[in-house]
């Protein structure tokens, strides 16, 4: 696709995308948000919208876009409400690792159904005492003549009851060294021995499901381990998760920019002894700090997005969108909330929400601690002296 046809696509997406925030997503956020309930009708519209498949290559029913639309996709959506972000986001990860490790047969198999919203699925890797430790995880896969049994459970799983199909990790060999070689990836749909377990009560990310996963005795054949080869599970995930970390950087990026946009306004309306506050220095101070973070914060988001598409290696310039973009939110929701004062604390008005939400993308996908080292490493790599 040449760079004009490109700019069109990007264009029509984008618009449609905010069109459809203003005129679903808006009026609805907040009652879904507080009942933390599934929006099932707003995630159905998303995949009438071609949405599940935005980075699926077109002869496999996908729209087949670049990875800078697909962060401008998740910002958008951000802005009106970053939940409705989470099925789409895991389901992306589950795609790109089929489309880029699996078989043929996998990827005819699977990529129509998911870029059409068939199906929807996520990632199967956190576990309860495993966390950053990837390596450490507990859910085994035992050979048995052309099958494997799975047990163990998955924790912190987006899409976990929701989802049908999900890119699982499980160890197959417990005695390699290092530990992580012997991690193998599945495309595990669920049946009879994997089923969803409790759902998890969040701080924010309300109305996305966010569940247990639990393998007993569950039976998936050798033709469901992606590629077609074990022990490679580990090298899969840890590239599908770059691009997550893109999608996670531009929801930072989103819901900073829609509390940032809601205090500008309140600003300029709201006066304290005859003058707009947004006269006021202190205020006019901290609205020049957040617009300057965000701005960088999408251009370090756009500057990753770009790297991937050019088919280079991103993983330092994920890493750092994904850090800074991340830390970012958090520091400009709480400052947004300052500019309106009592206002903002209330359940009334979205500020609140934004607030909440903004560590989610601290943690998620690779906490801020971890993207540290990630970076560190990268640029030790980069600077051999």
């Amino acid at each position: 696709m040449n760079q004009q046809l490109v700019d069109e696509a990007r264009k029509h997406i984008v618009k449609t995308v905010r069109e459809f925030i203003s005129r679903d997503v808006l009026p609805v956020a907040s009652q879904y948000e507080n009942e933390d309930s599934y929006p099932a009708d707003l995630i159905d519209k998303m995949a009438e919208m071609g949405l599940f498949g935005i980075t699926i290559e077109e002869k496999y029913g996908g729209m087949g876009l670049d990875y800078t639309t697909y962060a401008m996709v998740f910002e958008e959506l951000s802005k009106g409400w970053m939940s409705i972000t989470g099925p789409i986001g895991t389901h992306s990860i589950l795609a790109y690792a089929i489309q880029k490790f699996g078989t043929e047969d996998q990827k005819v198999k699977w990529l129509p159904k998911l870029a059409s919203g068939e199906k929807r699925g996520g990632l199967a890797l956190s576990e309860p005492v495993g966390g950053s430790d990837v390596a450490s995880m507990e859910t085994e896969a035992k050979k048995d003549g052309k099958n494997y049994i799975i047990n163990g459970n998955k924790l912190f799983i987006t899409n976990g009851r929701e989802g049908d199909v999900f890119f699982l990790l499980a160890k197959t060999d417990l005695k390699i060294s290092p530990k992580h070689r012997g991690i193998t990836g599945f495309i595990a749909e669920k049946g009879q021995g994997f089923t969803a377990g409790k759902d998890l009560n969040k701080l924010g990310y309300r109305g996305v499901d966010t569940a247990e996963l639990i393998f007993q005795n569950f039976v998936i054949s050798h033709e469901n381990v992606l590629g077609g080869a074990e022990g490679q599970g580990f090298y899969q995930v840890m590239d599908a998760l770059e691009t997550g970390r893109i999608n996670i950087a531009a929801r930072a990026v989103g819901v900073a920019t829609a509390a940032f946009e809601a205090a500008i306004k309140y600003a300029q309306e709201r006066k304290t002894f005859g003058k707009p506050i947004s006269e006021r220095q202190t205020i006019q101070n901290s609205l020049a700090d957040m617009a300057t973070k965000i701005h960088a914060a999408r251009l370090m988001t756009y500057d990753a997005a770009k790297q991937k598409d050019s088919g280079g290696r991103f993983d330092l310039e994920a890493g750092m969108a994904k850090l800074y973009a991340s830390e970012m939110c958090g520091e400009v929701t709480l400052d947004a909330m300052r500019v309106f004062g009592g206002y903002g604390y209330m359940k009334d008005l979205p500020l609140e929400r934004y607030y909440r939400d903004a560590p989610l993308m601290i943690i998620g996908e690779g906490t801020s601690e971890i993207q540290r080292l990630v970076i560190a490493r990268n640029l030790l790599k980069k600077y051999i002296i």
